[in-house]
């Protein structure tokens, strides 16, 4: 799956997992030693949560790129993640959150819209 920026139709990603199961969600990127440039995970909730949608860094070895989206595909929060830090919630209800290097930071801002292609 690929992530694209609405607006310039560029790639921001391009290999990313879905992980729509509990148990793909549990572990997220848990114990992995590195992540691409180009990879990342995305998270998926039922439903636009503040709650549902908050991560952990727990066995953690490096910081990611951590981005809120809501049910439309807007960016509504976004932040470095640092490892072994308890925990990170988006300020505005989410539905999704994507897992990603950090500089993918550079590439979004609050309130832009993001397309999941396959």
């Amino acid at each position: 799956m690929r992530l694209i920026h609405k607006a310039t139709n560029r790639v921001l990603l391009g290999n990313l997992a879905w992980c729509d199961s509990f148990f793909s969600r549990l572990r997220g990127l848990m114990f992995r030693r590195a992540l691409g440039e180009s990879e990342g995970i995305v998270l998926v909730e039922k439903r636009e949560s503040r709650l549902d949608t908050s991560i952990h860094m727990l066995f953690m070895s490096f910081s990611i790129a951590t981005v809120w989206l809501d049910s439309k595909f807007r960016v509504v929060d976004v932040c470095l993640a640092k490892p072994w830090r308890p925990f990170y919630a988006s300020r505005a209800p989410a539905q999704y959150v994507v897992e990603a290097s950090p500089s993918l930071l550079e590439k979004i801002s609050i309130g832009d819209e993001l397309i999941f292609e396959k």
